[in-house]
């Protein structure tokens, strides 16, 4: 059985029209269905990977994960306030 591996920064064409042609930073995030975009547009996919893989780039990616704490599931929250709204009908 693999160890879970947390997924990586990667660059990728922009899908903005408006910036069409250029290049974007996305880090995936733990419980977040799309990666996070970083605010920044790069002209080739070699100078956004060079960024990702910079001093500051570690830094950002660094910064967002340590911004992004996923908030604990509450438990009961289902039974809150008595019965659901289906059991009433």
């Amino acid at each position: 059985m693999k160890k879970y591996v947390k997924p990586q920064a990667y660059a990728a064409e922009t899908k903005d029209h408006r910036y069409a042609g250029t290049f974007e930073v996305l880090v995936p995030l733990p419980d977040r269905v799309k990666p996070h975009r970083i605010a920044q547009q790069f002209p080739t996919q070699q100078a956004a990977e060079g960024w990702l893989h910079s001093d500051e780039g570690q830094d950002a990616i660094a910064e967002l994960f340590a911004s992004h704490k996923p908030e604990p599931a509450k438990a009961g929250s289902a039974a809150k306030g008595g019965a659901s709204k289906s059991a009433k009908r």
